[in-house]
């Protein structure tokens, strides 16, 4: 209960941390399954995969929908859960809040203007707390390779059970190569039928590059209604390129970043 002791603390004896209820997603079945396997798979990969960050090679392949949904999949199954909003460039996490006043983010503590506690927001999901991205900076790439980031990482980690890093796209910007070097792993959303193979497979080689662990990547915005597309374009991902695939998200997602 890690980040239990995290709020008690602050909200007993510090400033007031801040508040919002969050827009709960209309889920099919379907698709609420899908993130339970990608949640389930990921904790198989080992205890110590706590720091996870998503991101995709260009904007609009969903990574953000999915990093909310895998972050309220382990909020809701009982884990104290973190969701971090690190694409500071374009953010579209701020849609999430349903009510409360968001005045510090991110960019907030990198820049040194206000703590750690003071960013972190309490939303009315048990277990699921966030930091939104904060006003965009002149200097993204900088503020997230600077010592107060990891540092975040570290104290966050001994805090919550997970972590989830919600990056800019790895084809655009080099954001997401930078803070993977602070995380345990990282998964790869992909649009279907966003982007080409090539351009999957040189986003998959950029991280790599870094050293972090690829956990997996994820085939998002499935059409299954029709199923010759379905197996056409799943078979195509999944056999001949990711032997380390571990979910999917069926159905379009209403964030596009």
């Amino acid at each position: 209960m890690r980040s239990q002791r995290f709020s008690n603390h602050n909200r007993n004896g510090g400033p007031e941390m801040q508040e919002f209820l969050v827009k709960q997603s209309n889920l099919d079945f379907r698709t609420r399954e899908a993130y339970k396997m990608l949640r389930t798979n990921i904790e198989f990969t080992g205890d110590n995969n706590r720091v996870i960050f998503i991101t995709s090679s260009m904007s609009g392949e969903g990574k953000s929908t999915v990093a909310f949904e895998l972050a309220m999949s382990f909020a809701q199954n009982g884990m104290n859960t973190l969701l971090i909003d690190a694409d500071t460039r374009k953010s579209v996490m701020k849609n999430i809040g349903k009510k409360g006043k968001i005045k510090y983010g991110l960019t907030h503590y990198l820049s040194g203007k206000n703590q750690l506690k003071d960013v972190i927001c309490i939303s009315d999901v048990p277990n699921f707390c966030m930091i939104f991205a904060g006003p965009v900076p002149p200097n993204p790439s900088e503020l997230v390779g600077n010592e107060r980031f990891a540092q975040m990482i570290e104290e966050t980690r001994n805090t919550f059970d997970m972590v989830i890093i919600d990056t800019p796209p790895i084809g655009s910007v080099v954001d997401a190569a930078v803070i993977s070097k602070v995380c345990d792993g990282g998964i790869l959303v992909i649009g279907a039928g966003d982007i080409s193979y090539k351009f999957a497979r040189k986003s998959l080689e950029q991280l790599e590059k870094t050293g972090c662990k690829i956990l997996g990547s994820v085939l998002n915005k499935v059409d299954v209604s029709g199923s010759s597309y379905y197996g056409k374009y799943y078979g195509k991902y999944y056999g001949k390129y990711y032997g380390k695939y571990y979910g999917s998200y069926y159905g379009n997602s209403e964030n596009n970043n």
